[in-house]
Formats: C-alpha cells, structure tokens, sequence
C-alpha cells in the first residue's frame, strides 16, 4: 500500500455536480428538439389562412393538464392537436377519457403519414383552415318576427366550428361501423385537407352552412 491517501469529495462538490431539480429545462434547445408524441415535427407548419393563424398553435405538447381551462380565450394557446382531443372527449363514450382520445389521434397520425407520407401535423392545420366556416347565420327579431341574418364567423369561433365538424365526422364514420376511430379520424382528416366535399363530413357542414347563408343575405 502506498502512504498517499486519496482525499474524499467534499459535500459542497458532489451537490454541486448533481443537477438542480427546480432548475428550469433549457428551453431554447428543448423547444427545437422537442417533437409531438416523440415523432411529429411542428416547427415548419405552413399556414395559408392569415384569419386563422393567430388562433392555431402547434405545439410538441399535447396534454397541459387544464391550465388553460379557467382563463377566457387562453384555448388559443393551447396547441391545436390538444384541442381536437378535448373536441373528441365530448361524446358519451369517450367523456374524460383523455388518454383514450390521446391514442385515437396518434394512431391517426400514423395511418395518415403511412397514406401521404406527410406531417400530419401538417395535413391537420390545412384540414382546419378548409373546414372553418367564414359565413353563417343567426336570427334577428323584429316586431315578433324572427328573421336569419347572414354575418361573418369570428376567426376563433371559425377554427372552433372547424374541429366541431371534424369530431362529428368521426363521430358519425364510427356509429354501428367497423371503422376504428382512428381510421375515421385518419379518412376525416386527409380529406378535409384536400377539399373532398363528397367524402369530407366536414368539408360538405362548412359548404352547407355558407349556403343557407348565403340565401339570408
């Protein structure tokens, strides 16, 4: 045995060398690596309905635990493939069960990047620009008579109405059907994105909303 002896690390050195737990992540670089569901690049989205775009985040996040849920109009910035999610929930069978709804949309992604071999991050932004009604009615009184009045849809409730039409589409595809939801969600999507108003649920409510519209000018 040699007489040196080896100096133990101290505690201050061993703490230091330990990261902090309450340290935030670097976000920059998180931020650019980070992709949704570990697969799905949103950083190079395009969009090609300016109305729309302030209300359509795209974000690798798609589960924030409802801390957007108690503040007016913060759903904006609440990433868009969360909100069809939540959209998907609001039916009696899949009421709260968000992972389940969670699953349905990455299945889908995955069929709709086997078809298309696209983003379907992508495919699902062009599919909500398409499906986003930009006219519709309501119904004004005058003198006890009610009479429709066309008006223009607000940019937020257009991207809204957009994922209404898409979940009831799937909604639709699914009841008494073989199809899965996510194969629904899938058809629905790819679809929407090409402007199909024969096999689009979606396409073909937007086109008849703006119709009846259109005659209560």
């Amino acid at each position: 045995m040699s007489g040196e002896e080896t100096e133990a690390p101290s505690d201050a050195d061993v703490a230091a060398d330990e990261p902090d737990p309450d340290a935030p992540a670097s976000s920059e670089a998180a931020n650019e690596n980070a992709k949704l569901f570990g697969v799905w690049d949103v950083t190079e989205i395009a969009y090609e309905d300016p109305s729309t775009k302030r209300y359509m985040t795209v974000t690798p996040i798609a589960h924030t635990m409802g801390r957007h849920a108690s503040k007016q109009f913060k759903k904006s910035e609440i990433s868009l493939v969360e909100r069809l999610i939540n959209r998907l929930m609001q039916t009696e069978e899949n009421t709260g069960k968000k992972q389940q709804a969670t699953r349905i949309v990455r299945d889908a992604f995955d069929i709709i990047h086997e078809r298309t071999e696209e983003n379907p991050v992508q495919i699902l932004v062009t599919a909500v620009e398409n499906a986003a009604p930009r006219e519709e009615t309501v119904r004004l009184k005058y003198g006890g008579i009610s009479v429709p009045k066309a008006v223009d849809v607000a940019p937020q409730r257009r991207v809204d109405q957009a994922l209404l039409f898409i979940s009831d589409g799937v909604a639709n595809a699914t009841y008494k059907s073989t199809t899965s939801a996510a194969e629904a969600l899938a058809n629905e999507l790819v679809t929407a994105a090409d402007y199909d108003a024969e096999r689009s649920y979606s396409i073909s409510q937007k086109e008849e909303r703006e119709r009846v519209a259109a005659a209560a000018r």
